[in-house]
């Protein structure tokens, strides 16, 4: 669908005029477009082509982000949703769009979020609880997800060998904790995803990798090596566990297993390191020839590195 046509069918759908509709840059899943509706600015976002990540529907994303909202989560308002394709010729989420920065290099290094980065973990904290104290009755579609047993299959079927990454299944398959309640969970809670001023969180997005799980898992997931962008802090570079897990507890969030979260933070340094394998596959087939791709898989080794010093 050409611009012209994607603005007019979204204007028609939305009852009024579009206009600066804009090409963002986006996900592997998604296009993201920049756009005004009658003066007043929003954000589009259509699956792309082919194979898309995520457990759910737009409409159901709608539904949990709606939720979210009634629990206190910062997050953008949703003005419309639709999995028809026949609309904007393929399923779609419209937000408004918000003011804020989600480059990690600069909420780490700018003077102007320097008052961010003094309250961005304990507000991280507070919204991580209330994410994971809504209910599974908040979105249709959300499904328990086994992290573990689909990293496995992932890397069998690409093949090669990964040794540091054997290990690291046989410790967390040996190690793995006591099955948790499923409660919901957001699946890519990290700096990148979270919309920050420089008087701190605005919100959280990206919430197509939500599902039920172990809350764990976005603990974990938020504070590895990899989500640190250089800064010191071993959360997300910006502080220390204790203070995220005090705060985490104070507002609500289940007591924190210190072994179980450890067990996630390797699970975690595995998965991203999966990732940057199946990002490098995806250029070294053909299948999408692309220096940011073959970039990020040359950080698989850093992702070895990581797990052979956190595993015993």
């Amino acid at each position: 669908m050409e611009p012209a046509e994607l603005a007019s069918a979204l204007g028609s759908h939305l009852g009024g005029e579009v206009g600066d509709l804009r090409r963002l840059s986006g996900g592997a899943s998604r296009e993201t477009f920049g756009l005004e509706l009658d003066g007043r600015p929003l954000i589009l976002q259509r699956v792309r082509p082919g194979p898309v990540a995520g457990s759910f529907s737009m409409e159901a994303e709608a539904e949990l982000l709606a939720a979210a909202a009634r629990a206190g989560v910062p997050v953008a308002r949703v003005m419309a949703a639709s999995d028809d394709p026949s609309i904007l010729g393929a399923p779609f989420i419209v937000t408004e769009r918000l003011e804020g920065e989600t480059i990690a290099r600069r909420i780490l290094r700018d003077d102007r979020f320097a008052t961010a980065r003094g309250v961005l973990v304990g507000q991280c904290a507070v919204a991580l609880a209330r994410i994971h104290r809504l209910s599974a009755d908040d979105a249709s579609g959300l499904r328990v997800q086994d992290q573990l047993g689909e990293l496995r299959r992932l890397v069998d079927a690409l093949g090669g060998a990964h040794p540091a990454f054997e290990l690291a299944f046989r410790w967390l398959e040996a190690n793995r904790p006591p099955p948790a309640t499923p409660s919901v969970v957001h699946g890519d809670f990290r700096l990148g995803n979270l919309l920050v001023a420089p008087g701190g969180l605005v919100a959280v997005l990206d919430w197509e990798l939500a599902h039920l799980g172990d809350p764990l898992a976005d603990l974990g997931w938020f504070t590895i090596r990899a989500w640190r962008f250089g800064g010191t802090g071993e959360v997300a570079g910006l502080g220390s566990l204790d203070e995220l897990l005090a705060g985490y507890e104070a507002a609500g969030g289940l007591p924190v297993d210190r072994e179980a979260l450890y067990w996630w933070q390797v699970l975690g340094t595995l998965r991203w390191g999966v990732i940057c394998l199946l990002q490098a596959s995806a250029h070294l087939s053909g299948a999408s020839r692309s220096v940011e791709l073959a970039a990020i898989g040359r950080r698989v080794c850093e992702t070895e590195y990581d797990l052979l010093r956190m595993l015993p």
